[in-house]
């Protein structure tokens, strides 16, 4: 298909494809892993960091704002539920030039997020939702910001288009539109149309959409059928960061690789695991944190389950390559492996703080506890 470069301020992004920032999954390893599969093509960015958190320096959160060398640009996301705090945080990445793209986010549905009155219920907050933005992009000076949110709360709360033209009309440089709304959490399917219909009300900047992209092919069918400005990866990747090849391959015209076999997977795992223990300094925790990707990396494929537990309680790389020797590794890719992955579940209600919904226009305050260090939406 003919593209439109991406602009995300002085960056282009082309082929337009982002990598979806997700708690404990798009570290500095994962990132790296999806660049080298993308020839350094699209824009990644790191997992979510909360600002409260990034302006105490707390030491876990200075080691997820670490960015490899070859990180070009450098994007970080943050959520935060107070201006003022935001705004700090902010103006600390610009002064100690800490990255280069500033994105955020707007759209964890988890209930222990959205009964404090932050993540995808914040937006419904329409003052306070402008009030962090214009912090943030008065703090960011020439730094490009984004933010990523979903449809509302649920069908009868619906936020996103007047958050939209809020983010315009704060200065806000791209949006990206995950089309659930919160009480769908991660279960049914995405609402493409919402993509779309946000791209005619807010044609002054790009929109980018997420969710249900399983392949390249969905990325391509989501710009054609909403004409969006490009597309966010989140859980499509999980256990697969060569989509992200896929994805280059098809925007490009060139011929995809050949779908990897459980051999290829396992040197990818291996990689991977390799990445994390230099990353954290330590092989053992490193190992840990892979343990998570087991099951991804490893779906569809014939190993069994008491393998598939075997590989999950690994604590060495030695282990991990001893585990991975006793598969049958000349399998060819499952059919139907490409399908969805990650959380799928769905709920029907929506905490939220009391008399929340009262009043859209009401400037709430929304309390510290609300910045919990979770995931993404």
């Amino acid at each position: 298909m003919t593209l439109t470069p991406l602009q995300i301020g002085p960056h282009t992004v082309q082929p337009p494809v982002v990598l979806a920032p997700m708690a404990g999954i798009t570290n500095a390893p994962f990132r790296t892993l999806c660049r080298e599969f993308s020839g350094g093509k699209g824009l990644f960015v790191s997992e979510m960091i909360t600002t409260r958190a990034l302006v105490e320096r707390d030491a876990k959160t200075m080691r997820l704002i670490h960015f490899d060398g070859s990180e070009k640009p450098r994007s970080i996301q943050l959520y935060g539920v107070d201006p003022g705090t935001v705004g700090k945080a902010v103006r600390m990445i610009v002064d100690e030039d800490l990255a280069d793209h500033i994105d955020l986010n707007f759209g964890c549905p988890v209930p222990k997020v959205t009964r404090k009155g932050g993540g995808s219920a914040l937006p419904y907050k329409r003052n306070l939702l402008r009030a962090i933005l214009r912090e943030a992009v008065a703090g960011a000076g020439e730094l490009p910001v984004t933010m990523k949110m979903r449809k509302g709360i649920d069908d009868d709360h619906l936020t996103y288009l007047d958050a939209g033209r809020i983010a315009v009309e704060e200065g806000v440089t791209a949006i990206a539109l995950h089309g659930r709304t919160a009480a769908q959490h991660y279960g049914g399917t995405a609402d493409w149309e919402a993509i779309a219909r946000l791209k005619e009300a807010v044609p002054e900047i790009p929109v980018l959409g997420n969710g249900d992209i399983w392949s390249a092919d969905d990325a391509v069918r989501m710009m054609r059928e909403t004409g969006c400005d490009g597309a966010v990866v989140g859980r499509g990747c999980l256990g697969r960061p060569w989509l992200f090849g896929d994805l280059v391959a098809v925007f490009e015209g060139t011929g995809r690789a050949a779908a990897p076999t459980l051999r290829e997977v396992t040197a990818v795992m291996r990689r991977h695991a390799e990445l994390l223990a230099e990353w954290l300094e330590d092989e053992e925790r490193g190992v840990i944190d892979f343990r998570k990707h087991v099951a991804w990396y490893t779906k569809g494929f014939s190993i069994g389950s008491e393998m598939r537990k075997r590989l999950a309680i690994a604590s060495s790389l030695d282990e991990l390559d001893a585990l991975m020797s006793e598969l049958e590794l000349d399998q060819k890719w499952p059919v139907g492996a490409d399908g969805p992955r990650g959380r799928t579940s769905g709920r029907n209600r929506v905490v939220l703080p009391d008399g929340w919904l009262a009043d859209p226009y009401d400037r709430a305050v929304v309390g510290a506890d609300a910045e919990l260090d979770t995931s993404g939406g």
